[in-house]
């Protein structure tokens, strides 16, 4: 099973401006994203990688392009690493979805919480799992594949592998421009490291 470097993509204006963009098409890098973006090409430029995986979203994309052009690779779209389907609340600010009753049961017990119109916490973490290990499946235990992502997806595939109750998820801090590497193997999974950033100069 291959070492798993999950990144979350870089930022856009709906993430500057706290606004959930769900799988709003059109949602692209805003100048500070594709500095990340390239920021990343750069610090992993050293890293051998056997595969570059994404999101088929434009800002999961566009973060992994320059990743996979510094390695001679092309990205693969993997449909089941996507964000959420947040449903009704796609394109909503965070600040009025705060407001609504079922927010705190998505807080506290988001094992029982299902976006209204969207996919429920549980279906969610299963699709990102089973996608995950189809990647794994097709690797063998000295490569290193990247899989670009989102931010819940991939809290969500780190509580799977550690362990972690699913309702424990969103203490896990993922940022944009993030790598958090996963070693996953026959006897168990390892954490190598969490929410690592390079530095930007932003």
């Amino acid at each position: 099973m291959p070492l798993l470097l999950l990144i979350r993509h870089g930022e856009n204006d709906y993430v500057k401006t706290q606004r959930a963009a769900g799988r709003l098409p059109g949602v692209h890098l805003n100048a500070r994203g594709a500095a990340q973006a390239a920021a990343l090409a750069f610090a992993l430029a050293k890293t051998k990688l056997a595969a570059v995986y994404s999101s088929p979203l434009e800002r999961a994309m566009e973060t992994a392009a320059p990743l996979a052009a510094a390695h001679g690779l092309r990205v693969q779209k993997r449909r089941d690493l996507q964000e959420t389907d947040l449903g009704d609340w796609q394109g909503r600010l965070l600040k009025d979805m705060r407001r609504e009753k079922s927010w705190k049961i998505l807080q506290q017990t988001p094992s029982r919480f299902r976006f209204p119109g969207g996919e429920s916490v549980p279906e969610q973490q299963l699709r990102l799992v089973n996608e995950v290990e189809r990647i794994c499946a097709a690797h063998g235990p000295k490569e290193a594949v990247v899989c670009v992502s989102h931010a819940d997806p991939i809290k969500l595939v780190i509580a799977h592998y550690l362990g972690l109750p699913l309702d424990q998820y969103q203490k896990l801090s993922i940022d944009t421009a993030s790598v958090s590497t996963l070693f996953i193997g026959e006897k168990g999974a390892r954490l190598l490291n969490l929410n690592w950033k390079p530095v930007t100069g932003n």
